[in-house]
């Protein structure tokens, strides 16, 4: 059968299947598949950015014609450019929009009333930053305006107030009160007083010169019922304010972010696990103040939790871990930048498939005592579920992981090895190291280890002793019996979206040139790699024609030559970065700036 006469619907459900870029592509073959594909990018929602400029107003209509829902305006301002912007937006896309983001906007409080009248589907607001808005303390003041809001955001089930230095009790009662059906809402990095208490005993929460905890609290416990998300991330709530706000009768939430709330305790997140264990999502990434116990006492209360961001706790060591083995339903795990972290406890639950999780994404970002030995592990272990990987700044990782990862995790889409300086030309090409090579990594990897017996004055062990008593470093025969049967170079991850290997300062073109080619690719970050040159820079533009986004920054050996070049196969390119390249000249950028859509 003829492509053209298959019925839109079922090209729209073969294009599904694509990457967004190769949708782009396929929608040139004829009208039907045009249209096919918009449908499909129309169905996930994809996010339009439109930036307040005279150029938008034409694609404003374009993308009315058809029918996109979710759209971020940006530089938004007085100006009359803006007002055309958002008059066209109003217009054109505001009957069948859903999701709005206005995310660090300048935007008059009318111009803004008049788009969000003209919004009446939406279910996701954005106002990160937009200061502006709430600086007069006027926002949503007249009695008819209110009664229109709450006709267009009667939907509204999202609503993020990030960042907003002027927020009031009054500004946000206004608001939130045209919003009846509330599911997620964010105050990050708002300014909530929790100490103080400017009502003492008053029911009268319309303050306009501060917002409260208490307003906040009267707020939770009138949706309690529909509320299922909470970011305070960025707050000084403290542990007298978690333990009310988790006792609200009827709360059940499912997400709660708390991102560097720095006064929370170990004792402040137990009462948190007593009171929503139905909990799927919890970030505490830099609440320096929790330790191990936290960490169990999250393991033990919160058996449904998916997601878990534990990253930047100084404090956290492996034995945080000895009860990870309870969160069975645990997807993404982040240990980003937690110094005493090895990852030895979770090699051990997940070497233990009736305990293992079904982990799908890992980060280990800057934790330097994470070891060759562990990543082995966890990679022949999450070798079926695991698709994100983050060992950035594992400084101690050599290429046993890198060759690791290779053989147990195609599956991979994003892998992030930067600044891991260890990793050579063999490891991505998967050639056998040389002997002598092994050995003195393996030296290095060991270390010195202080002697029991001071008294002898032998403060160190032989680094080759300790390595033949450790049992998680594999021997010559163990190395090379596990490479027999697991061979592979970098290239067998052909599932990769993302790879990140900047600053991997021994890798040449005899590795670059022979194994990235991953025709998937849509983000590569190949900066501070000194030795590289246009070898490298052609042969991953014929290797990966799908990239959107390319980092070549402070690749000193880089010419004219090269990137004129790479520049024919590179047709998706939208960014490309190439600062401290010091032999490009201003002659090439002015033949390629047509071309390529942003520069850095």
């Amino acid at each position: 059968m003829e492509t053209r006469r298959l019925p839109v619907e079922v090209i729209t459900y073969i294009l599904s299947f694509l990457p967004i870029a190769d949708r782009k592509e396929a929608s040139l073959v004829n009208h039907t598949w045009y249209f096919a594909a918009q449908d499909s990018l129309r169905q996930e929602n994809i996010l339009y950015n439109i930036p307040a400029t005279s150029t938008s107003l034409a694609a404003i209509e374009s993308l009315a014609r058809r029918r996109v829902s979710c759209v971020s305006l940006t530089s938004l301002d007085s100006s009359t450019v803006s007002r055309d912007v958002i008059q066209a937006v109003s217009c054109h896309l505001g009957p069948h929009l859903q999701s709005l983001c206005l995310r660090g906007s300048s935007l008059p409080e009318t111009a803004f009333v008049h788009l969000l009248l003209a919004c009446p589907c939406l279910s996701a607001l954005d106002l990160t930053g937009c200061n502006s808005l709430f600086m007069s303390g006027t926002l949503l003041s007249k009695p008819e305006t209110i009664s229109q809001a709450r006709g267009a955001l009667t939907n509204l089930q999202e609503l993020n107030l990030a960042g907003l230095r002027y927020l009031s009790d009054l500004s946000f009662n206004r608001l939130t009160g045209c919003a009846p059906h509330l599911a997620r809402l964010s105050l990050a990095r708002c300014h909530l007083t929790f100490e103080f208490d400017p009502y003492r005993g008053s029911s009268n929460y319309n303050s306009s010169a501060l917002l409260s905890f208490r307003n906040l609290l009267r707020f939770l416990k009138e949706r309690a019922s529909s509320l299922r998300a909470l970011d305070l991330s960025g707050t000084s709530i403290t542990s007298p304010a978690m333990r009310s706000l988790v006792q609200v009768e009827g709360l059940r939430l499912r997400e709660l972010v708390l991102q560097n709330c720095r006064d929370l305790s170990n004792e402040a997140i137990g009462l948190l696990c007593t009171h929503q264990p139905h909990l799927t999502v919890l970030d505490l990434t830099g609440c320096s103040e929790l330790s191990d116990r936290a960490a169990l006492t999250v393991s033990a209360g919160l058996r449904a939790l998916q997601s878990l961001g534990l990253g930047k706790l100084q404090r956290l060591t492996d034995g945080g871990f000895l009860g990870i083995a309870e969160l069975r339903s645990l997807q993404r795990l982040d240990l980003s930048e937690c110094s005493l972290v090895s990852g030895s406890e979770l090699v051990k639950v997940c070497s233990t498939p009736e305990l293992r999780p079904s982990l799908a994404s890992l980060s280990f970002a800057f934790c330097s005592l994470l070891r060759d030995s562990s990543v082995l592990s966890l990679a022949r272990s999450l070798s079926p579920s695991l698709r994100v990987l983050d060992l950035s700044s594992c400084v101690s990782i050599t290429n046993v992981s890198i060759q690791a990862i290779s053989s147990h995790l195609p599956r991979l889409t994003v892998l992030r090895l930067a600044w891991c300086k260890e990793l050579t030309d063999w490891g991505l090409l998967d050639v056998e190291e040389p002997r002598e090579e092994r050995h003195h990594r393996r030296e290095k990897d060991a270390g010195p280890q202080f002697s029991r017996n001071f008294g002898n004055m032998g403060f160190f062990l032989p680094p080759l002793q300790n390595l033949e008593q450790d049992p998680t470093v594999l021997s010559d025969s163990a190395w090379n019996e596990s490479q027999k049967r697991h061979r592979a170079s970098l290239q067998a991850l052909k599932q990769l979206q993302e790879l990140d290997l900047m600053a991997c300062s021994k890798l040449t073109d005899s590795s670059i040139t022979q194994v990235i080619r991953f025709p998937a690719l849509r983000r590569l970050s190949l900066g501070l790699l000194p030795e590289i040159t246009d070898a490298s820079l052609v042969a991953v533009a014929r290797g990966c024609q799908s990239l959107e986004q390319l980092s070549m920054s402070h690749c000193g050996k880089l010419t004219d030559k090269g990137f004129l070049e790479a520049a024919s196969s590179l047709r998706r390119l939208q960014h490309l970065v190439i600062s401290g390249c010091s032999q490009l000249t201003r002659h090439w950028m002015q033949i390629q700036k047509s071309s390529w859509k942003k520069w850095s």
